[in-house]
């Protein structure tokens, strides 16, 4: 199995994030990606290549112009504003700050026009900080993920696009949770455009997909399936439950499979199964697979309690639908046994 890497990963390098009303050091850091790619030489699991750049266009299928134009900015911004510290956003359009006549629709709500109000108009966050490499490092991200796609819709049987930073957080029009561009989204459009007529997105993060479920919420030829821990206990909480199945053309083509706190692998199996149903019976010519490792027991920031051995199970799974299938970096915080839990996924789908 190709890796697809990048160096450019470590030019997102934040130094604050707000964690639980704390101001702490961010729990997305460079180790993680490089603690992964030291195990996959080390296991051997295949040839390690660097991406090719397919410039903005495959992005902005994806995402709003006024988004990705915003993060290439900002840190300039920021930094004309006369700060050269961390950017992160500290005031939100919630509704009752919306024109009354704009209630609902986001694309009414006006752009400010200095920083503090576009972090707050893009940002869902505190937790997510701009720096000076955010916009090099992201942008590389997802060229990862078209370098992978390119080589699975070319005839690779599986490639796991080493991304950071991850995406699945990101929306058309908005960043958080760590995540700047959606690069499974990213991918999963880029299949579209490849021919694909139907592509099946299965989000197995800890946290709900909740930028995943935006983009492609009202569309049936992308079917979305996350398996997370329950909004109403968990970040990013105001999405990912199990009644949201998709609207307008897209009604169904939408399955969120959330879990509560304490969920270990013989709960977790049953949804695993159902979700490998769904993506089979929805006639998937290709599978995105956005891989967040943070369900492992140890995680500083989740609560599930899958083990090492499990992980080796659910790629088997996985690969038990049958499809030529991306993995696509996302999360997972406990960083010394990242590397472990992402290969042995990685392990268990290639023996499955």
């Amino acid at each position: 199995m190709h890796t697809v890497y990048s160096e450019e990963h470590r030019h997102q390098d934040g130094n604050v994030e707000l964690f639980e009303g704390k101001v702490v050091r961010p729990h997305e850091i460079p180790r993680r990606a490089e603690i992964v790619l030291e195990r996959v030489r080390s296991e051997k699991l295949g040839e390690v290549v660097g991406p090719r750049d397919f410039g903005l266009d495959p992005i902005l299928a994806v995402h709003d112009r006024g988004l990705v134009e915003f993060l290439r900015d900002c840190w300039r911004d920021w930094v004309r504003s006369g700060r050269n510290f961390d950017a992160l956003p500290h005031v939100w359009p919630v509704p009752g700050l919306l024109p009354a006549s704009s209630m609902g629709v986001g694309r009414a709500r006006r752009v400010p026009d200095s920083i503090d109000g576009k972090l707050g108009y893009y940002g869902f966050d505190a937790g997510t900080p701009i720096v000076a490499g955010t916009w090099r490092a992201a942008h590389a991200s997802a060229q990862v993920a078209l370098t992978g796609q390119r080589l699975v819709a070319t005839g690779e049987r599986a490639v796991f696009a080493l991304c950071r930073p991850p995406g699945h957080h990101a929306g058309s029009d908005f960043y958080g949770g760590y995540c700047f561009l959606n690069n499974a989204a990213i991918a999963a459009q880029a299949f579209r455009d490849a021919g694909a007529k139907r592509v099946a997105i299965l989000d197995v993060d800890y946290h709900h997909g909740n930028g995943t479920q935006q983009i492609f919420y009202e569309r049936a030829d992308v079917l979305a399936i996350s398996i997370h821990a329950d909004p109403k206990q968990e970040f990013p909480y105001f999405l990912g439950h199990a009644d949201e199945r998709g609207a307008g053309a897209g009604e169904g083509y939408h399955l969120n499979l959330p879990l509560p706190w304490g969920t270990e692998w013989p709960e977790y199996e049953l949804v695993m199964d159902a979700a490998v149903k769904r993506v089979i019976a929805h006639g998937a010519e290709v599978l995105v697979v956005s891989l967040g490792l943070d369900t492992f027991e140890l995680d500083p920031i989740s609560r599930f309690k899958l083990q090492h051995e499990d992980y080796l199970r659910m790629g088997e799974k996985i690969a038990s639908c049958d499809l030529p299938t991306l993995f696509v970096l996302e999360g997972g915080y406990a960083v010394d046994a990242l590397g472990i839990n992402a290969v042995n996924v990685l392990k268990g789908f290639e023996e499955g």
